[in-house]
């Protein structure tokens, strides 16, 4: 099988959370939260990120509205995604993110690893089910690709 390293990312007005996969592209695991400030300076963080991860492609959850339009959250998170993508010369995917934020707090609160004060820590799960989702996906399409070449 081939290896990928794929960031995930929950892009918010004031933070980016952040996830990595296992090589197999398995697992994903919350990394970090990054706080934005500046483009330049969130790009410096990422340029460190992609390099130690050796990311090769960007996973990021697009917030459609409930009725599964792209509205203004959405433009926004595009906007961004699209520059960061340039700027890091990767490629970009997206994935539906719509109530992974909700999930995220859900699953912190079950580990008992909840804080309503720590809001990067939702991001970066959240960032984790974005990424999970896009592996899973990868995954199932890939199999039925295979299974469909066999018949």
């Amino acid at each position: 099988m081939k290896k990928i390293s794929a960031l995930g990312l929950d892009i918010g007005s004031k933070r980016v959370g952040v996830a990595g996969c296992d090589g197999i592209g398995l697992i994903a695991t919350g990394l970090t939260t990054i706080v934005r400030t500046s483009f330049a300076s969130d790009v410096e963080q990422f340029k460190k990120l992609v390099a130690q991860r050796e990311a090769a492609i960007l996973v990021v959850g697009l917030p459609y509205s409930m009725n599964g339009m792209i509205e203004t959250q959405a433009k926004q998170v595009q906007k961004y995604a699209q520059r960061l993508a340039k700027a890091l010369e990767l490629p970009l995917e997206y994935i539906d993110e719509r109530l992974t934020s909700v999930e995220a707090e859900e699953q912190l609160k079950s580990q008992k690893r909840f804080s309503t004060k720590d809001k990067g820590a939702i991001d970066k799960q959240a960032a984790t089910i974005i990424l999970q989702q896009w592996l899973d996906q990868r995954r199932a399409f890939l199999s039925s690709s295979i299974y469909n070449e066999s018949l």
